[in-house]
């Protein structure tokens, strides 16, 4: 398939990047910074931009979005990042007949859930931050799209992106690289219309989510952060920070101004 991944000069689109061409992708990258030749071309800009956005998505077959500020940050600065450039993209794909997007979407869409018991893709938005409200409304976004327009979309609420998990809590939430791209791979290879969510977690043996909704889209992790158990120490604070999906999002950070 030929792939637009914008974002692809963070941490989780570098290794897209490394990654899904040996499954058979051709892919373009875009991102603030310039980046590495692709056989599609890399596009350095903003996908805020239209005409960047209307650059980005001529072509290709499906999107691939991380684009987005990774930390907490305003209200109107996480929607800008998270709601507007994803609405920018669809936008655009509606223009060039592109119909499929894989978004990361994050745990902390539903980050105020009480963690220890396996949670499904039914329960409510719980967000923990204005990230994580960014991250949801960007989800119901993807739901409009997928009825009004019909581009298909797979939110993948990605735990914690690490080469290996360093915490507690981590062994329950990592999200190992070579499982990244497994992920990435089956949201856009699904042939299932609509919108979807997944848990973008690897097989961990200790993990909280709900993995079946993934499995039905293709998704099968490999990696278990169970292999790492014994080089993690465990922490004093490992009991607050494991109360809830979002772990110290929620009994740490505090909220800035909302505007």
């Amino acid at each position: 398939m030929k792939v637009l991944v914008t974002g692809a000069a963070g941490s989780i689109g570098r290794t897209l990047v490394r990654g899904l061409p040996a499954l058979g992708h051709e892919l373009r990258g875009l991102d603030l910074v310039d980046g590495p030749e692709l056989p599609l071309g890399w596009i350095t800009g903003d996908c805020l931009d239209p005409a960047v956005a209307a650059e980005a998505v001529a072509g290709v077959d499906a999107v691939v979005h991380l684009a987005g500020n990774p930390n907490e940050a305003s209200l109107p600065e996480s929607l800008e990042s998270h709601v507007h450039s994803t609405g920018r993209l669809l936008e655009a794909m509606v223009a060039a007949g592109v119909d499929r997007m894989a978004y990361a979407s994050s745990n902390h869409a539903v980050g105020h859930t009480p963690s220890g018991k396996p949670l499904t893709i039914d329960v409510r938005p719980r967000p923990d931050t204005y990230y994580g409200v960014a991250k949801a409304a960007a989800e119901a976004l993807l739901s409009l799209y997928a009825d009004r327009r019909e581009i298909s979309s797979v939110a993948m609420r990605i735990g914690s992106f690490r080469e290996r998990p360093t915490s507690v809590r981590e062994l329950s939430t990592w999200l190992s690289p070579d499982d990244a791209v497994r992920m990435a791979d089956a949201a856009i290879r699904t042939t299932e219309a609509g919108f979807h969510v997944l848990y973008g977690i690897s097989a961990n043996t200790r993990g909280w989510w709900d993995l079946r909704p993934g499995r039905a889209l293709g998704y099968d992790p490999l990696d278990d952060a169970e292999a790492y158990a014994d080089t993690v120490t465990p922490s004093p604070g490992d009991d607050a920070e494991n109360a809830y999906v979002g772990g110290p999002h929620v009994s740490q950070l505090q909220l800035p101004a909302a505007f």
